[in-house]
């Protein structure tokens, strides 16, 4: 069944599954993103490959969009906001360190690889940050308890699904159940994916507008 939203809960900590590739936490006002990897045609074009430079443009206006409309308290990005320190210009760095006044709230980031030596203003850095019963990092990390939610980035999960004859991928949000960590999708349009293992609990983005809850 196609919703706008999959809302279940961690111990008592609520989070909402979004199509617009968050995710939020109702509780503590957190809105979490992942892998925007700002700056990758400009890392492309230096490398000869010709790309435009409209994906860093819709990025940003998909930002402004999804906390309009959540008003979060906090916006965290779970790693790789940018491609490289190599292909962050000055209009980039200006519009990131911005952010927090353009959306009229706090911008978190945890470290991910790609954001190595990038050095930014206004946006609060972590390696790995905690709310109540959730660990928040951009690779998975080896959890000893139980009770605790690993939410993380880095992995690109998408999923394919065959409809007479064709075979089509999607985004997926992907929850590995026998080890609490879930797995966001990539932000960034220009990101690529990994299929997901069989055994992950997955929820298809099948439209800006729709995700789907994927049997396994």
């Amino acid at each position: 069944m196609k919703k706008s939203s999959f809302k279940f809960c961690w111990e008592d900590t609520l989070l909402e599954i979004l199509p617009s590739r968050a995710l939020f936490l109702a509780d503590t006002k957190e809105l979490l993103i992942c892998d925007i990897h700002l700056g990758k045609a400009e890392y492309f074009q230096q490398n000869g490959i010709p790309l435009t430079n409209n994906s860093d443009k819709d990025n940003f206006a998909r930002i402004k969009k999804i906390v309009k409309k959540h008003s979060p308290e906090k916006l965290i990005i779970l790693g790789d906001l940018f491609h490289s320190k190599y292909s962050i210009d000055k209009t980039i760095q200006q519009k990131v360190e911005k952010l927090p006044e353009v959306l009229k709230t706090n911008v978190e980031l945890v470290l991910g690889n790609h954001d190595v030596g990038c050095d930014i203003k206004n946006v609060e850095i972590f390696k790995i940050k905690k709310t109540k019963n959730i660990i928040f990092s951009h690779e998975p990390v080896n959890l000893v308890d139980n009770k605790i939610l690993n939410i993380c980035g880095h992995y690109h999960p998408k999923i394919y699904l065959k409809n007479n004859g064709d075979k089509l991928s999607f985004r997926c949000f992907a929850m590995d159940m026998n080890k609490n960590v879930l797995y966001l999708p990539a932000f960034g349009d220009l990101t690529g994916g990994y299929p997901c293992k069989k055994s992950f609990k997955k929820w298809a983005i099948v439209s800006d507008e729709e995700i789907i809850e994927i049997q396994s």
